[in-house]
């Protein structure tokens, strides 16, 4: 089970200031996928991540991209257009990675406005996604995506969280 992320963690905003954890749960709770732009494995998921973010951009959710190991410009080089389309955010020392304990990346995280964890899935898990999803999705009342999809690659245990 993963652990409570140190909400005094600084991320930062492609094209914006860098702001607290904290500060990132003060409405709504955020559902974020945490990749690792010096991977390959987290490529492979892009496409999926997008579509499951996407489900819950409507819902009383923040939704995102976590970058782990990279600065801004580093997050905004390896998303390209999504980060036009979903909040980006640099994590450049992985720190929300070893806050919350993670050994593997891609990451599936949910986090309520308190910090405490709605779920988390690591690497390319879809059960484990689907359950995630499940929980966020009955605690919003929202609808849940369809996880695995047609499309989506054979699952995976992803890499090292940590580097």
């Amino acid at each position: 089970m993963a652990n409570a992320p140190d909400l005094s963690i600084e991320l930062h905003p492609v094209g914006g200031d860098p702001r607290l954890l904290s500060e990132l749960l003060t409405t709504f709770p955020l559902a974020a996928v945490m990749v690792d732009p010096y991977t390959h494995e987290s490529s492979w998921l892009l496409d999926t991540a997008r579509r499951v973010l996407t489900v819950f951009r409507g819902a009383d959710v923040r939704v995102a991209f976590v970058v782990a190991g990279a600065d801004a410009a580093g997050a905004a080089s390896f998303l390209g257009p999504l980060v036009d389309e979903i909040l980006t955010l640099a994590d450049p020392d992985r720190s929300v990675a070893r806050s919350m304990g993670l050994s593997s990346l891609p990451a599936f995280v949910a986090i309520r406005q308190d910090g405490s964890v709605i779920g988390v899935a690591e690497g390319w898990d879809p059960p484990a996604w689907r359950a995630t999803a499940a929980d966020l999705a009955d605690m919003t009342s929202w609808s849940r995506p369809e996880i695995p999809s047609l499309g989506d690659p054979a699952p995976y245990a992803g890499t090292a969280a940590l580097g």
